[in-house]
């Protein structure tokens, strides 16, 4: 079964990578070559008129018009997840974290979060300064209590619920304290710290100067209906989905069934084809919304490929089926926790789309002469 997923997951990576060499590579180069050529008399005379991605440089780099703050919070605390995710599925694949001891496991990604509390800090307020924000303090406690205090307020919640049932699973309170003096303790001055670095250094450079804030900018045509943010939100997340949804079906039976999950190389390849496909299908998306000539491609990347944890949710729904669930708290429970688990897999996929279409997008504005 797993070699099955494996050969699945790879065989969408191939086919979702020829079909970016196809569109992008040479739709890309045509379009280069287009807009770098000398222009001749005649169409010099004729004041030649551009069109596509050309159009929106001045714009394409503009600060988001929609809750930027927000969206930097959310990109620094995607980072401090994939590293986190990254960083413990290699000491799993390696042999130094053991399937047999579980909490082992959890106790390492719940460090790890924490000791990567500074590059959420630093990614986040460094990218909230590239955008021009002048709130950083508000923009730093969010990174810092958002996420961790959402997942903190739902497990304690249900942590009391267990403690009326009597259940063995409740968490002892001395447990909790020492999972709030790691968050109050470690976390949040890493965060702090991350933060004054991150606004102490140069905002990052882009290859076309954005317009000033004043400035009218420019309008956008109407969009088909293929290219509206709703249906390529709804499709990005397919294809990332099906790279995994056969070893997710693994991982929900070691959650919730007591199985126990010790295939962490076939883990750590699955997790490098999620993260390939969501750069891929952001990037090819992107392409045809700058060809469009709309420009508010910063929160679209986000949640093209953050949809990957709507799927899963979705898949979740259905395997809970499987549960045979008899008491009103066990659906609490479960879908509480996977509400928490899908958010920081959105988080996390979604930062993958963002920094990808980023690294797209500077490259072929790079690449052309811009008057």
């Amino acid at each position: 079964m797993h070699w099955f997923s494996i050969v699945n997951s790879v065989l969408i990576v191939l086919f979702l990578s020829s079909m970016i060499a196809m569109i992008l590579i040479r739709n890309v180069h045509r379009d280069i070559s287009h807009y770098n050529r000398a222009l001749t008399e005649e169409e010099k005379a004729e004041e030649r008129e551009e069109s596509g991605w050309k159009l929106v440089h001045a714009d394409v780099f503009r600060p988001p018009a929609t809750a930027p703050m927000l969206f930097c919070v959310f990109v620094g605390t995607g980072m401090q997840l994939f590293w986190m995710t990254l960083i413990t599925v290699l000491f799993a694949a390696v042999g130094f974290l053991s399937p047999a001891n579980r909490g082992s496991l959890m106790i390492a990604m719940m460090l790890l979060y924490v000791m990567m509390g500074g590059v959420a800090g630093f990614k986040a307020a460094n990218l909230y300064k590239t955008f021009r924000g002048k709130q950083w303090q508000k923009c730093t406690l969010l990174t810092a209590f958002l996420y961790p205090g959402v997942s903190f307020c739902v497990f304690f919640t249900f942590n009391l619920v267990l403690w009326s049932y009597g259940s063995s699973g409740a968490v002892p309170i001395l447990s909790m304290l020492a999972v709030v003096a790691l968050w109050f303790g470690i976390s949040v001055p890493l965060v702090f710290l991350g933060a004054y670095v991150g606004f102490r250094k140069e905002v990052e450079e882009y290859p076309t100067h954005p317009r000033s804030e004043k400035a009218q900018p420019r309008p956008i045509p109407d969009q088909p209906w293929y290219l509206g943010t709703a249906f390529t939100v709804v499709i990005g997340g397919i294809l990332p989905f099906g790279a995994c949804f056969v070893e997710l079906f693994f991982i929900l039976s070691s959650m919730w069934m007591d199985q126990y999950y010790y295939v962490f190389g076939f883990l750590l390849l699955v997790f490098a084809i999620l993260c390939v496909t969501c750069a891929e299908i952001t990037m090819v998306l992107v392409y045809f919304q700058l060809c469009s000539e709309d420009y508010h491609w910063w929160w679209r990347s986000f949640l093209t490929s953050g949809s990957t944890a709507l799927y899963v949710f979705m898949y979740s729904t259905f395997y809970f089926s499987k549960l045979e669930a008899n008491l009103a708290i066990t659906y609490f429970l479960y879908f509480g926790y996977m509400s928490i688990i899908c958010f920081g897999l959105f988080l996390m996929t979604g930062l993958v789309g963002y920094a990808s279409s980023l690294w797209f997008t500077k490259k072929i504005y790079g690449s052309i002469k811009v008057d």
